[in-house]
């Protein structure tokens, strides 16, 4: 296996040292340069030929996102989003996955260290190698609907019987964008680990909450799991369904990490199999690794239906690829059938 070439854009040469000697470490990646900002990245994109870029947001001559808006339309390639761990940075990565950066990670700081760091770097980078890069479609314009109020102050206020767990990672914004956008305000409750670092599940769930007619909210510990409400583990914490009488309910714990993630898809569907069995969906998505295949055959085994994204539509074709391999997945679903597939195993 070819190395994979790093080219780091960002304006902090302390930042630019601890990726290079982080990534140093990693064998079969190789940082082959260097950029202050975009109009050096843009030529030594041309003579290094990188494989995958991480980039900065907030850079002097020119912003991150607009450098990214260029070279998704002139120069498609693997882009991972390095933002600072503020609501404003969770935000901005947003905007920059929509519009066709592959991950994003927080920089190092007194809440994030260069230890935690590195590693998740070299594997986030390993997932942007394998990724299929697929341009924005400029034809759609985002969405300014406002959510049906009515239909959810209705919903939740109703119970669930039944219990949705999803998780994904590498390209699973985008994924679990297009799934819940198609959800009713009548569907169970849904849990859901997307690996994302913290503030950026905030930044997530308030953008997913603005597009869909059910609600979405970053879980906080003792949340009731309600019908048209939708759940997002928080950054950092692992997130697990637990049951009190005919309730469920989610417990927000830290713990150790699971697969390198924290919070970690086989947590929520090793609960999710223990508290709900038969009246539970698992569905994996788009992801780098191994986190949730185990949890899903647990969830099978108890009793639930299962549904795994198909390799077309993923962006990196792993976790519901390790899922089928352990027989896990009972329905093999494209990313544009998902909601309905969801719909039709209640």
């Amino acid at each position: 296996m070819r190395e994979i070439k790093v080219l780091v854009v960002d304006d902090s040469a302390i930042v630019r040292k601890i990726f290079t000697d982080q990534l140093s470490k990693e064998p079969g990646i190789r940082v082959v340069g260097t950029a202050p900002d975009p109009y050096v990245a843009r030529d030594k994109i041309v003579t290094l030929k990188p494989d995958v870029i991480t980039l900065d947001i907030e850079m002097p001559r020119m912003d991150g996102i607009t450098f990214l808006k260029k070279l998704m339309r002139y120069q498609p390639m693997p882009v991972i989003i390095v933002s600072s761990l503020t609501p404003k940075g969770g935000k901005l990565a947003l905007e920059a996955v929509e519009s066709g950066a592959v991950e994003v990670l927080c920089k190092p700081g007194a809440s994030y260290s260069v230890g935690d760091m590195g590693k998740q770097l070299a594997d986030k980078i390993k997932a942007a190698a394998l990724a299929r890069i697929r341009p924005p479609d400029r034809s759609r314009k985002p969405s300014t609907d406002q959510p049906k109020l009515s239909y959810r102050n209705r919903s939740l206020q109703e119970t669930t019987h039944k219990v949705v767990a999803i998780g994904s990672s590498t390209g699973g914004t985008e994924a679990l964008k297009q799934v819940l956008m198609k959800l009713p305000p009548t569907i169970p409750g849904i849990l859901i680990v997307q690996h994302m670092p913290p503030k950026f599940t905030t930044a997530f769930a308030e953008r997913l909450n603005n597009l869909c007619d059910i609600s979405v909210k970053e879980a906080v510990d003792g949340d009731h799991v309600l019908t048209g409400r939708a759940l997002i583990a928080p950054g950092n914490y692992h997130m697990l369904l637990r049951r009190s009488g005919a309730r469920y309910f989610v417990s927000v714990e830290t713990g150790p990490m699971v697969h390198h993630q924290r919070p970690a898809v086989d947590i929520l569907f090793d609960s999710v199999a223990e508290y709900a069995g038969a009246n539970a969906v698992g569905v994996i998505l788009t992801g780098m690794g191994a986190d949730g295949a185990k949890g899903l055959l647990n969830m099978k085994n108890a009793g639930a239906r299962t549904i795994g994204q198909d390799e077309a539509s993923c962006v990196v074709y792993g976790m519901p690829k390790e899922a089928a391999k352990m027989g896990a997945v009972e329905i093999v679903s494209p990313l544009h059938q998902v909601a309905q597939e969801i719909i039709n195993v209640l």
